[in-house]
């Protein structure tokens, strides 16, 4: 693969899941009796790296995958550029709808896009940030499958934090709803998934409204409050309250639109920001071999599963 910033992460990953096995192997060769206390210590030193596979172990089938060839061959630069000039034309009439996107091997950015023309679409394959000048067209194609299958192949998605984990413990909170949602953005990987959150939390009607029209409710209610102590300063509080929640159900609206922004953006965290490894800190150096890298196509029986998008 051409170099890019992400791959010494990648290695780093991938020395890590290796010791890992490495562990979990030498902790097995001493079998004990289940339901022992030996037992149990024995699962409680198998649990870190045992989800540190779970956690990262799909890595090593999304670079296997990178080797697949295209399915169909690259159309002329001429072509390339003709259909990037009516891509752009119609990003600028609204008429381009992007609905799937991932990174490539190079760190490229790669977007399924409809293009809308003359009451038809089309399919293309888009590499660049839609939103800046220089983008440009891969390919032109009957469906999704096809663009999928001609397109260069997704690596996995970066995360937001390096440090986080699904197997990480959360701290019990009051609003452990609002918890559960605060972990669901940082392990996201794609916009449509933060999206959903911020669509959930500002919902203000229906069986279950989000956190903000409920706190806009008990804002409200302290206002019935306040205004019914008869007092002037009630009344003063009251009107404060009143204040604070229309600001709120402002702000509401606001993170409904920003949601539904991120949802049409079809984003996806680059590749670059990698999980941090568990244990080791610096790849570990290349093993000797003197058996000649494989180049070209896969032997017949070795093709490489396509990863489902």
């Amino acid at each position: 693969m051409s170099p890019a910033r992400h791959h010494r992460a990648w290695r780093l990953l991938l020395d890590d899941l290796d010791h890992a096995a490495s562990q979990i192997e030498r902790i097995l060769t001493s079998p004990v009796e289940s339901g022992t206390e030996a037992a149990r210590e024995r699962d409680i030193a198998l649990w870190p790296y045992l989800t540190a596979w779970a956690e990262h172990g799909y890595i090593t089938g999304d670079l296997a995958d990178q080797h697949r060839l295209p399915a169909a061959p690259s159309p002329s630069a001429d072509k390339q550029r003709e259909w990037t000039v009516r891509a752009q034309d119609a990003r600028r009439r609204g008429d381009l709808e992007p609905f799937e996107s991932w990174y490539d091997a190079e760190g490229r950015l790669i977007t399924l896009a409809y293009l809308i023309e003359d009451d038809a679409s089309t399919v293309l394959a888009l590499a660049g940030d839609l939103d800046s000048p220089r983008w440009q067209v891969l390919g032109q194609y009957d469906n999704e499958y096809a663009a999928g299958q001609a397109s260069p192949p997704p690596v996995p998605p970066g995360v937001l934090r390096p440090d986080s984990s699904r197997y990480h413990p959360r701290v019990p909170t009051a609003e452990v709803t609002l918890q559960e949602r605060i972990g669901d953005v940082v392990e996201a990987r794609h916009s449509g998934d933060v999206a959903d959150v911020l669509l959930t939390v500002t919902q203000d009607a229906g069986y279950a409204p989000g956190p903000l029209a409920r706190m806009g409710e008990l804002i409200s209610t302290a206002a019935e409050f306040a205004e019914a102590l008869e007092t002037r300063q009630g009344h003063r509080t009251a009107t404060r309250l009143r204040v604070i929640a229309r600001q709120l159900a402002l702000l509401n609206g606001e993170l409904h639109e920003a949601g539904e922004e991120l949802s049409a953006a079809v984003g996806v965290l680059p590749p670059h920001r990698a999980p941090r490894p568990r244990f080791l800190t610096t790849p570990a150096p290349p093993a000797l071999t003197t058996t000649p890298p494989l180049t070209g196509p896969a032997p017949y029986g070795r093709t490489a599963t396509a990863r489902r998008r």
